[in-house]
């Protein structure tokens, strides 16, 4: 178990740093994409929508855009809503609000208010990576306003992929605050160099690496360490009984010695025990960024779903 734990911990420390994800570039203006943006004072974020019909909230990760999300959105089958989150601070949204102190907690509490505000019933919440933390959040403290759960590649509690399996938020507290640090005073040639390094081992497919790169080069490092430190000693475990969403999980394989589709499965169940019914899927062939290497399976997993 130790050696998974540091596998897992390999694992983080380019994931984390980079949980970076995104596609071309920070958000479009308003008008000419095909979307609007929402009508929602918040300092957290910003909302992009797009289309007609059921809603549905994406919430992308760690310095990620919402370019991130075309591919599922191009492949979402029925009529759909889109309301896609750009979190301020990252991939050149102004910091706003997010400047000082945690960010996926608040964010969660922003989303709430959001979908009451805009009168939202039968929400479907897709996050990925920390977006998926945001989502299991928002879920878990406000079970009333969501419908549907789904998480991308994201465990209740990052402190195991630093601390093993008997990690506790104290005990992770001192890794998270060293973590946070260096990215906080990144210089900017440190920065990209970390944002390269890391898209590089989370997006396979090569040819989409450039954006993603750039929008986490384009992230405010003092956002996003704040953001990583939190995510580390944030345990979601005890709140996941609270969620009553039907919830689907979908991952790919740790990337790490020893670590193998078995056993990342078998991590995957333990991490997920407190959520009754809960649907795990694994895709293989992929990196983190599951909608830009296998968007075809990914897409067809949350159309099953969601039918």
């Amino acid at each position: 178990m130790k050696r998974f734990a540091l596998a897992l911990a390999a694992l983080a420390l380019t994931s984390t740093a980079a949980c970076a994800q995104t596609a071309p570039g920070a958000a479009h203006p308003a008008g000419g994409h095909g979307h609007v943006h929402a009508d929602f004072d918040s300092g957290r974020f910003h909302v992009r929508v797009e289309g007609e019909g059921r809603d549905i909230i994406l919430i992308p990760g760690l310095t990620s855009s919402p370019e991130v999300w075309e591919p599922l959105v191009e492949r979402l089958e029925g009529d759909w809503r889109v309301h896609i989150l750009h979190v301020q601070g990252f991939a050149g949204a102004p910091a706003k609000d997010n400047a000082e102190g945690p960010v996926s907690a608040p964010v969660a509490e922003d989303i709430a208010r959001y979908i009451e505000e805009q009168g939202l019933e039968d929400v479907v919440v897709i996050g990925h990576s920390m977006g998926g933390t945001i989502a299991m959040m928002l879920a878990a403290r406000h079970p009333d306003l969501v419908d549907r759960l789904v998480v991308i590649d994201m465990i209740p509690f990052m402190g195991n992929v630093f601390g093993g399996a008997n990690a506790t938020p104290e005990s992770v507290a001192p890794i998270a605050d060293q973590i946070a640090a260096g990215m906080v005073n990144s210089t900017p040639e440190q920065w990209r160099a970390s944002s390269t390094a890391s898209i590089t081992g989370m997006v396979q497919t090569e040819s989409l690496r450039a954006g993603p790169i750039e929008d986490s080069v384009n992230s405010d490092p003092v956002v996003a360490g704040h953001a990583m430190r939190e995510l580390i000693v944030t345990d979601l475990r005890p709140e996941l009984a609270s969620i009553t969403a039907p919830t689907e999980v979908i991952y790919v394989t740790f990337n790490g010695p020893g670590m193998s589709p078995e056993v990342t499965d078998a991590i995957y169940a333990a991490s997920y025990a407190n959520l009754e019914g809960v649907a795990l899927k694994r895709i293989d062939d992929s990196a983190h960024f599951i909608m830009l290497d296998q968007p075809d399976a990914l897409a067809e997993a949350i159309n099953a779903f969601l039918d």
